[in-house]
């Protein structure tokens, strides 16, 4: 796990015995310290405080590379791009196995697996049998509308504003199949996480021909999208919850919405490539973005709920009022419309990029 055999012994006999070793097995000496993990995630989760212990013992140790949305990002990855461990979200999951991208994580392997909340560790498509898991829940969080309550003022609480003429040009969505066709699903009264008829699947394309003309924007680029709020240049949005966070923080008056037909809540993790090259520094690597400090971090950071119970018993209770995070996601998700698998999810990518073109 990245051991320099030099510093193992002072003595010369040590290190020349090391540097014999390296030179049979085709390495140079120090080749193991010089051994980065690589890993492939969302922009803004590559920050070195969520990962402090890995970096201690591993300086320099990761080389991140960052995408903007989970589709793109199993794209790349099955065309040939091969890092140690990627960032998904749970309802991609199935689809990654099931391209052989991942192996299994052993969780007798992880320090704190133990502290993730149950509800998460038990979601479907993630056991691997044999005590082993296809992700590492560590992230979770809500969908939602944000808008600019000194603009739209006391607005119907519904996904509908999304659709509101009133508002045409002012208003963006996220440019992502498991958040912008799963809304106008909800909207048409059909459950896009089971199996759909070709009629349901035209149905929710024209929800979407609908919004389309209104919109400024289909972006996953979130701070665009902050900026654009604080501005006035857009009045409404869907986003998640650092949005409304940061813009909180800066003063800028908004409102994340509780839509009537629900938030979407979502939860993301960590997997281990099949073909990783760092295995050993992977799991630490996980370990180390399961401490509680991590999860602490991310939650009064971005606002998003960590997987781990510990992190959230670091933060005040008055903290998390503010940011509208329950201490267990088990009480969100009473409320709230969980993201998981879409069995089209395929035909409703393909859809959506025709309704994006103009089709």
């Amino acid at each position: 796990m990245g051991y320099n055999v030099s510093r193992l012994t002072g003595k010369i006999a040590g290190g020349l015995a090391a540097a014999l070793m390296a030179a049979a097995l085709g390495a140079t000496p120090g080749q193991a310290d010089d051994a980065k993990l690589t890993y492939f995630t969302w922009s803004g989760y590559e920050l070195p405080d969520f990962n402090k212990s890995f970096l201690a013992a591993h300086p320099n140790g990761v080389e991140a590379s960052t995408f903007g949305d989970d589709d793109d990002a199993f794209t790349k990855v099955k065309a040939g791009f091969s890092p140690d461990v990627a960032h998904p979200c749970y309802d991609k999951i199935a689809r990654w196995r099931q391209a052989d991208l991942i192996q299994p994580i052993d969780t007798k392997r992880l320090k704190n697996w133990d502290k993730i909340f149950p509800v998460l560790r038990a979601l479907p498509d993630l056991d691997a049998g044999d005590g082993k898991v296809w992700m590492v829940p560590w992230d979770w969080g809500n969908t939602s509308i944000l808008y600019r309550n000194d603009i739209v003022k006391d607005p119907v609480p519904s996904w509908s504003l999304l659709w509101d003429k009133a508002y045409a040009g002012r208003i963006a969505t996220i440019d992502a199949v498991h958040d912008t066709p799963v809304v106008a699903a909800l909207l048409a009264g059909i459950d896009i996480f089971k199996k759909l008829t070709p009629d349901q699947i035209d149905k929710i394309a024209e929800v979407l021909r609908e919004q389309r003309p209104l919109l400024k924007a289909y972006t996953t680029d979130m701070t665009s999208v902050e900026q654009s709020l604080a501005s006035g240049e857009l009045v409404a949005a869907m986003t998640w919850n650092a949005s409304a966070t940061t813009l909180k923080k800066q003063g800028v008056p908004v409102t994340f919405m509780h839509p009537k037909e629900g938030m979407l809540t979502w939860a993301c993790g960590m997997v281990l490539l099949k073909n990783a090259k760092n295995v050993d520094l992977a799991y630490d690597f996980f370990n180390s973005r399961l401490e509680p400090e991590s999860g602490k971090f991310l939650i009064e950071s971005y606002g998003y709920g960590s997987a781990s119970s510990a992190a959230f018993a670091l933060v005040p209770k008055q903290d998390l009022e503010t940011l509208q995070l329950p201490a267990d996601p088990q009480e969100m998700l009473k409320t709230t419309i969980f993201t998981g698998p879409m069995p089209d999810n395929d035909a409703i990518a393909k859809m959506f990029e025709k309704v994006k073109a103009g089709g």
